[in-house]
C-alpha cells in the first residue's frame, strides 16, 4: 500500500485519546513510507493527523471542496508548512471519488456523520465489487463498538453476509490494523442473500 485515505472528524472530540491516536497514525504512516490522503483541513482530528505526518517528514495529500476552504481552513499546517499537495474540488461527491481514486486503502478514525458516511460508502463500494481495497476502523477507546454491533446485528437479521461484514477490518492498534490491511484479500461473494419464498 503506497497511499492510505483516512476519514476522521473535523472536531477533536472530548477524549484526548482520539487526538493522540490520530497523531500516532500520522507518524506511523510517515515511518512506513505510506502517503496520507485525507480531507484537507487543519482542524480537529484531521489537522492533528496531517500535522503529525508532516512533522515526521511524511507525504500528505489533501482533497477539499471549495465551499469548505474557509471552514476547515485548508492549506498551512505544522510550523506553517504547506501540505505536500492540496487539491480543491467542486463538491463533496468529487472529493470522495478523488480520495478513493488516490488511495490503496482506507482507515476511519473517530468522527461524526461525515466520517461514518464516507467509511460506509467506501465499504458499500467494496461490497458491490467496485474496488478490492482494504478498509479498516481504528477503534480508539471503543469508539466504534456501537457501529460494529450494528454491523453484527445486520448479519444476524439477514441484511449482510458474514463475508461482507468481514470486509470491515478493525483493531485498536494502528500498526496491527495496517498489517491486517496489507494482508487483506476479499472473499468474492455476492452482496445479495438468497431470497426465501414463503409457500
Amino acid at each position: 500500500m503506497k497511499r492510505i485515505c483516512v476519514f476522521c472528524g473535523s472536531n477533536a472530540g472530548h477524549d484526548a485519546r482520539y487526538r493522540a491516536e490520530a497523531e500516532a497514525l500520522g507518524r506511523l504512516l510517515a515511518s512506513r513510507g505510506i502517503e496520507l490522503v485525507y480531507g484537507g483541513g487543519n482542524v480537529g482530528l484531521m489537522g492533528a493527523l496531517a500535522d503529525a505526518c508532516l512533522a515526521a517528514d511524511g507525504t500528505v495529500i489533501g482533497v477539499i471542496p471549495e465551499a469548505l476552504l474557509g471552514k476547515e481552513v485548508a492549506g498551512r499546517h505544522v510550523d506553517h508548512r504547506a501540505l505536500t499537495r492540496l487539491e480543491v474540488v467542486d463538491s463533496m461527491h468529487t472529493r470522495k471519488a478523488r480520495m478513493a481514486e488516490l488511495a490503496d486503502g482506507f482507515i476511519a478514525l473517530p468522527g461524526g456523520f461525515g466520517t461514518f458516511e464516507e467509511f460506509c460508502e467506501i465499504l458499500t463500494w467494496g461490497q458491490l465489487g467496485f474496488h478490492v481495497k482494504p478498509m479498516g476502523l481504528l477503534n480508539v477507546a471503543g469508539f466504534y463498538d456501537p457501529l460494529l454491533a450494528l454491523f453484527n446485528h445486520a448479519v444476524r437479521e439477514g441484511f449482510l453476509r458474514p463475508q461482507n461484514r468481514a470486509m470491515a477490518l478493525t483493531d485498536t492498534d494502528s500498526g496491527r490494523l495496517l498489517d491486517a490491511m496489507a494482508a487483506y484479500r476479499p472473499e468474492p461473494v455476492s452482496k445479495w442473500l438468497k431470497e426465501e419464498r414463503q409457500l
